[in-house]
């Protein structure tokens, strides 16, 4: 959750977006504007890149929703059964789902295949070409005047893990969402040398025909330059990542001073802490890992995350003994109003004063441990505090799922050296996804036999927090462990339809 290098910069001149989007854009109250249609930025644009690197095909067009929000949903009843998805239209006060065909929807990051882009050299020759998936809740904003001034959609499809749920995705009236998927998806680069090309970008005609999109407002043409980046000396750094906001969101403020009066845990609503199964299981060894892992021996790196259902927040306030670098943590409840009502202790927070860590980390929110194949202890993770952030969006469906939760990343909510208390949250429907890559936290197998194992993700493992549910608190990943010392293997069989 650190800030990386951006590997390439779009430059649009802010006049010429505004006036590609509301140049050619029909009143709000023409009859004929469509629900949906494609516009491009701007005639001409231009993509910097470091010298030699590939660059990320980025056309500066939009997908601009007409008088009434575009919302679709996407839901998997289970691991075992493939995403639905469903259209949201609302008129009049009513609500209308309309079903969309299958195939459309394949995973949580957007619709699949809406864009067909193509890139030509000066000569016409076709340097790229590909089907484009596209997130309704990539970066946007109102397109004209009189359109609503803030939109209710999430900020972002997809994140970590495979084994979210439910999302919802959505471009408000009158707002823009980008085509162009965002540096960080894992979209292929387009390596071909400086020079002018012509880029193409087209709507799919199976979405044309759903969304109802004319075919003169469903395709857009634009000059694209390229060239290297001058200064790669300083390169822009860029926040973020997948299910992560581009800029930290507003801290979360922690209560002033410590609770006072007997602690109460009274009814109403409270928060379900769930895990997922591991995901992104591999090897690693004495040569260095994804996140620097130099150790002698074979160890077995994975994913976590637990996340929060149910029909409240996961709200623990930590507040720091004198002289001490502990804080005693107090967990909070809120009626259905949102009012505190009230809280009870529910452990410690503990500094890590550990270089790439440096914040306060609650000590009683998850627990890793790899099971035999007779469900039997083998290797426990040390990782045993946690800083808790919303990194993933799980399931948005769900009533109570906060879409826009503020603490998106370590730097809004984990404090510093000085904090006298800090405040850590987990909004509905989101999760916290932790990469167990370094040593003690990856599993250390290098004297295990090798066989069939689990992967098991606790939440709340020692039930100091108070949730509505503890029946699903626990989830295995089954992994198979083969190979000789210094060149261990793992096979990591699907999960139902997921293969993470």
């Amino acid at each position: 959750m650190t800030a990386r290098s951006r590997r390439q910069i779009s430059l649009l001149t802010a006049a010429g977006v505004v006036a590609a989007l509301n140049a050619g854009s029909p009143a709000i109250a023409a009859p004929a504007e469509p629900a949906l249609r494609l516009v491009a930025a701007g005639s001409t644009i231009t993509i910097e890149r470091f010298e030699g690197e590939p660059f990320t095909l980025d056309a500066g067009t939009h997908i601009v929703a007409g008088k009434k929000p575009f919302e679709v949903r996407a839901k998997r009843a289970s691991y075992s059964k493939p995403i639905t998805a469903t259209q949201i239209v609302r008129s009049g006060g009513q609500k209308k789902e309309l079903r969309l065909p299958a195939g459309l929807v394949t995973d949580f990051s957007g619709l699949a295949k809406f864009t067909h882009v193509t890139l030509k050299d000066a000569a016409g020759n076709v340097v790229a070409e590909r089907d484009s998936t596209f997130c309704p809740n990539g970066t946007g904003s109102r397109t004209r005047p009189d359109a609503p001034g803030t939109s209710p959609y999430p900020r972002g499809c997809g994140g970590f893990t495979p084994f979210a749920v439910g999302a919802v995705w959505g471009i408000q009236a009158g707002w823009s969402a980008s085509t162009s998927a965002p540096w960080w998806s894992g979209v292929d680069p387009v390596d071909a040398p400086n020079g002018t090309y012509t880029a193409t970008v087209s709507v799919n005609q199976p979405y044309r025909d759903l969304f109802g999109i004319p075919a003169n407002q469903s395709s857009a043409t634009v000059t694209v330059v390229v060239k290297s980046f001058v200064d790669p000396g300083h390169p822009v750094q860029r926040q973020g990542g997948p299910g992560v906001a581009a800029k930290p969101g507003t801290p979360l403020k922690p209560a002033a001073h410590r609770p006072t009066g007997k602690p109460t845990v009274p009814k109403g609503p409270k928060p379900d802490l769930r895990s997922l199964p591991a995901f992104q299981i591999q090897m690693v060894g004495d040569e260095p890992g994804p996140h620097g892992l130099d150790a002698d021996g074979d160890f077995l790196a994975f994913a976590a995350n637990v996340w929060v259902a149910g029909d409240s927040p996961l709200v623990v306030d930590g507040f720091r003994r004198a002289d001490e670098d502990v804080m005693d943590a107090f967990q909070y409840f809120y009626d259905s109003k949102g009012k505190q009502i009230g809280y009870a202790p529910v452990g410690t927070m503990e500094w890590d004063a550990r270089e790439g860590h440096t914040h306060w980390h609650f000590t009683d929110f998850a627990q890793y441990r790899l099971l035999d194949a007779s469900k039997q202890l083998a290797v426990r993770s040390a990782k045993e505090a946690f800083c808790l952030a919303n990194t993933d969006a799980i399931d948005y469906t769900l009533p109570h799922a906060n879409w826009k939760p503020e603490n998106t990343d370590l730097h809004t909510s984990c404090g510093d050296s000085t904090s006298l208390s800090v405040r850590e949250v987990l909004d509905v429907g989101n999760g916290d996804t932790y990469m167990q890559y370094l040593p003690g936290q990856s599993f250390d197998i290098t004297n295990l036999p090798n066989g069939t194992y689990y992967i098991e993700v606790a939440a709340n493992p020692d039930r100091r927090l108070i949730e509505s549910n503890t029946k699903n608190n626990v989830s295995l990943r089954k992994v198979i462990l083969g190979g000789t010392p210094g060149a261990r293997t793992v096979e990591v069989p699907p999960h139902g339809l997921i293969d993470g």
